[in-house]
């Protein structure tokens, strides 16, 4: 049955932020700069990941694996532990899915305006897409004798965990796995719950990484991989997918809510559906049309709009050449009910840009989409040579996008949908609609600007270097070229003054324009101009800059609107298993564990000072003891782990296991 406009309206869900680390992309612009230009982000393995001469082979045959090429994120092992007060030892042991998903996550509410303090104690949800648990395995591949407590962080029970416990998240906290439609139901997830007003406001992401060969060794015996490495959806020459690398994080609130808050509309989750195939395929891996036909039909009930009215689909698109025709064809039929002959639906994969990021490839798919939108362009869908004979492209409304198109201007908000599949068979497909495009944020922004009104703007992060690469990363945008340069500079200091954040380590300008904001930053000591100076705004820039509180309310007053604003600059350092930390030590080897298990920045520790005054709580203190227990061929009793309470405990204990062992 068909919604009622007010119900859909009602229940109608709001993307107000994205982050993403994608083949070629660390954030969703660098994505949509790779996608209009029709850029293949896919390479060669890196040796880092595992030894592809070693196993290639263009042949099947056991343990061998059929392409040398994958989608890859670079400086998976790089994190700022210390932002999220994460020791040095702890971060080496913990899987770089969870580290790239806290900084995806809080990139996210950033672009979405949401402090995280003022979320802290709220019942937001978490809803994390993942099927891959490769770090993990690869502990326990190192024997027995190796499996110590901190796999217990690694299990993917707790990727989303993770976003909770660091956020204080108190809302539902779920990791789904339903194979490579994990993320949209993921996504479906969350929307039901903001829907139930279970939760105020939802993260709901997909996480990804390649780091063993187990899974394309199975997939070139089964035959589904593609031997170049691209995935060539709907392409005669289609032969598999190229798996890839995908971290993507979506922050999702009520529509009535998000319009009442003033949030950026990035696009509007309409409706949204799953289904599994049941009975109607061959066998449990076997897709089926039926219930492809069906998830499309029950996505478009909830959502309350004709199929016809579909202005472009982005695809599971995996370069199937079993799934590629059935996945068009169910498309075209249900798509394809009532639409005009001359305005067929544009159909496209991201994953022929990026490769295939299995449980996360549906947040991919999500966030192009949004992109699409707000671009109001359809980007081109690579490799695409010979149409699949396979499909009957002459009698279905269905044609891929191989080059850019511009959305035609039909007088309503241009609707998508995004659908994905899984070998669960789980089917997910959502029905998105335009929000705020670009052009209209530009309109509004020169509709906002007060020529000469003089503005504050405050900095702020966790350290110096990061505060200063801040700046930096404010000069740039601010200048002529930059994002922030079309944009007017009181809803730039507004959206910095009340949808950030602020640190121990801040700075506050004030000045009346891009130009005069510019040469501050580039020298916060020289004098303000006068105008500037004799504001009130001048005494509660010193005020910030001390680090008092500020009742931004009563300084900015209404008629402001939240822009996007640069990222945070992490500060981020290298942790591997196997691979020494920072700085070398200059102390006793008591001071050097420590320090690197300590989750506190100071290291002026006294021998009374407690271990969990540092950070290291119950589970770091055995985790650490044990393991030098262990090197040092020790057995601990468990009375002794319980004594070691303090800095002087752990060094005297430390003290006699070095005698011991001379």
């Amino acid at each position: 049955m068909k919604s009622s406009t007010a119900e859909v309206e009602e229940r109608s869900v709001a993307v107000i932020g994205m982050a993403c680390r994608l083949p070629g992309a660390t954030d969703p612009d660098q994505l949509w700069e790779v996608l209009r230009h029709g850029l293949d982000a896919t390479s060669d393995t890196p040796t880092d990941r595992y030894d592809v001469d070693a196993l290639y082979s263009p042949e099947p045959g056991p343990g061998r694996i059929g392409t040398r090429r994958a989608g890859y994120v670079n400086g998976i092992a790089d994190f700022d532990a210390e932002f999220f007060g994460i020791s040095a030892g702890e971060a080496v042991d913990l899987d770089p899915q969870q580290r790239l998903l806290l900084m995806a996550t809080w990139e996210a509410l950033e672009d979405a305006g949401q402090r995280p303090e003022d979320l802290a104690g709220t019942r937001t949800g978490v809803f994390v897409g993942a099927a891959r648990s490769d770090f993990l395995e690869e502990q326990y591949r190192r024997g027995l004798t190796a499996v110590n407590a901190s796999a217990f962080q690694n299990y993917r029970s707790l990727l989303p965990a993770r976003v909770s416990h660091s956020f204080d998240l108190r809302g539902p906290s779920v990791a789904i796995d339903t194979a490579c439609s994990s993320a949209l139901t993921a996504v479906h997830s969350a929307v039901l719950s903001l829907r139930a007003r279970e939760t105020p406001l939802a993260v709901a992401a997909g996480v990804n990484l390649l780091l063993r060969p187990d899974e394309g060794v199975l997939m070139t015996q089964s035959g589904g991989i593609a031997h170049d490495g691209r995935s060539k959806f709907g392409d005669a020459s289609a032969d598999g997918f190229a798996p890839s690398d995908g971290v993507g994080v979506v922050i999702l609130k009520p529509l009535r809510q998000a319009i009442a808050d003033g949030d950026r509309i990035r696009a509007v989750i309409q409706g949204s559906a799953v289904s599994n195939d049941g009975a109607t395929s061959q066998s449990v891996l076997t897709p089926s049309l039926a219930g492809q036909i069906e998830v499309l039909r029950w996505a478009h009930e909830d959502a309350g709009i004709a199929p016809a009215d579909v202005d472009f689909v982005e695809a599971h698109g995996s370069g199937s050449p079993t799934l590629d025709p059935i996945e068009i064809t169910a498309l075209g039929q249900v798509l394809g009910e009532g639409r005009p002959a001359d305005r067929p639906c544009l159909v496209g994969s991201v994953k022929t840009n990026i490769g295939h990021a299995e449980a996360a490839g549906g947040i991919a798919g999500l966030v192009k989409t949004v992109l699409a939108l707000e671009h109001a362009q359809v980007p081109p869908s690579l490799h695409v040579h010979t149409p699949n004979p396979k499909v009957d492209w002459e009698g279905l409304p269905i044609a891929i996008a191989t080059r850019l198109h511009d959305l035609p201007d039909t007088g309503r908000p241009a609707v998508a949908g995004i659908s994905g599949q899984g070998s669960s068979t789980l089917n997910a497909h959502l029905v998105v609609r335009q929000g705020e495009t670009v052009a209209e944020r530009y309109a509004a922004a020169r509709r906002s600007e007060r020529p000469d009104e003089v503005c504050l703007l405050t900095l702020s992060a966790r350290s110096i270097p990061a505060l200063q690469a801040l700046v930096r990363s404010y000069v740039d945008y601010l200048s002529p070229g930059g994002r922030g340069a079309h944009l007017a500079l009181r809803d730039i200091c507004f959206s910095a003054a009340t949808r950030r954040q602020h640190h121990p380590f801040r700075l506050a300008v004030v000045a009346g324009s891009h130009e005069e904001m510019v040469a501050a930053l580039g020298d916060p000591t020289r004098p303000t101009q006068p105008e500037a100076e004799a504001t009130p705004l001048a005494a509660i820039a010193e005020q910030y800059r001390r680090g008092h509180e500020v009742r931004w309310p009563s300084v900015f007053g209404p008629g402001h609107r939240f822009v996007q604003l640069p990222k945070y600059p992490w500060q981020t350092q290298r942790f591997w298993p196997g691979e020494r930390v920072g700085a070398e030590g200059d102390g006793d080897l008591a001071t050097t564990v420590l320090r690197e298990h300590a989750r506190t920045a100071s290291s002026d520790y006294s021998d009374g000072s407690l271990l969990s005054d540092m950070g290291i709580d119950s589970l770091a203190r055995v985790r650490i003891i044990l393991r030098l227990a262990s090197d040092h061929g020790y057995e601990v009793e468990a009375e002794e782990l319980a004594q070691l309470r303090t800095v002087g405990d752990f060094r005297n204990w430390l003290h006699v296991l070095e005698a011991q062992a001379a």
